[in-house]
Parts: C-alpha cells; structure tokens; sequence
C-alpha cells in the first residue's frame, strides 16, 4: 500500500488569543472530490491531509495501479478554529461541511492523525474495520509502531489493534503479535 500525504502550511496568520493553536478538523466532501478539494485548500493556505492507498483497478482492456483516498469523502484540514478558517474552507467548490455539530467542527486528536499516517507510512499490513466507540485502549511498547495506541480485539485467536478516527467514525485494524502492548 502506498500513501501520500499532502499538506502545506501557511504561518501568516497568528493565533486570536495565545491559547489557541492549531487542530484537526474532519471536512466531508462530495463523491470523489478529495484530492481537487485538498489542492484547493492548500492553495488557501490550509494544512490538509489526504491519507492515500494504492489499489488496482481492472478494466476490459488493461489494468491500472490507482491512488485513492483511505477515507472516501473525507479530507483532513488543520487550522485555528475561527470563523474566518472555517468559512475559508467551506467555501471551497467540494466541501459539504465541516464534521461536527452546528458546523463548527469537532477537533480531532493530532495522535489519531499520526497514528493513520504512520501505520500506511509503515506499510502494515492492515484492513478496514468496523468503528467501535468503546473497548479497551491500549500502546504498542515496541518495534516500528511503537507508542501508537488504539483498542484491542481478539479476531480468530489473532489480536489486532484498531486505529480509529472519532471523528468521522471510521476505523482500521492491523494485526499487533510480536508486539509487547499495555494498557494506555
């Protein structure tokens, strides 16, 4: 699996009290508008994050290795909550909204991020699952995902951990034997 992470950063606009920092936020964009509506948001000026996969796609006379995005419909952008950065984003032509009540957005932990960034940087091997809200979080204490936390399942005897982002409720799996894990 491939990814791509896309994102520009813009530093010419300051934080409107010195608590407020820059934050995940979920924007949900219409059927197959992701990558067009992540350009046009760093061409804003907004950080955006497209998780990308690679997958091939079969046709009656050839067959091709394609990028698509992890989570369709979904693009991450992170800016300091203000009316202005979210209207910024809302007006790009392939934004439905912002994931969260009233419009407002819901933030996303910057570790929930990570995690899918590095669990596809790492090529894992990995499935998409089912979102679950609740179950017992835990950390990964060794090797390449080291510190990653998720919840731990048991599926046919294997343990999986899954990587899950709140926001948008989807969720992956990746297999954790040979891992030490502990509770988070």
């Amino acid at each position: 699996m491939a990814t791509s992470m896309q994102s520009w950063e813009s530093r010419e606009q300051l934080p409107i009290s010195g608590m407020e920092t820059e934050k995940w936020y979920a924007v949900q964009t219409r059927a197959r508008h992701e990558k067009v509506v992540t350009q046009h948001l760093q061409e804003r000026g907004v950080t955006a994050f497209l998780p990308l996969v690679s997958a091939v796609h079969h046709w009656s006379d050839r067959k091709k290795v394609v990028q698509l995005p992890l989570f369709s419909c979904y693009v991450f952008a992170k800016i300091i909550p203000t009316n202005v950065n979210r209207l910024r984003i809302l007006g790009v032509n392939g934004v439905l909204r912002l994931v969260g009540a009233h419009g407002q957005g819901t933030p996303i932990p910057d570790d929930q991020i990570e995690s899918v960034r590095i669990l596809l940087e790492e090529r894992s091997s990995w499935s998409p699952h089912p979102f679950l809200a609740v179950g017992q979080r835990v950390r990964i204490r060794s090797g390449a995902l080291n510190g990653m936390e998720g919840i731990l399942l048991s599926r046919n005897g294997d343990r999986t951990l899954v990587i899950s982002v709140d926001a948008i409720q989807r969720s992956l799996a990746v297999r954790v034997e040979g891992y030490e894990v502990e509770a988070a």
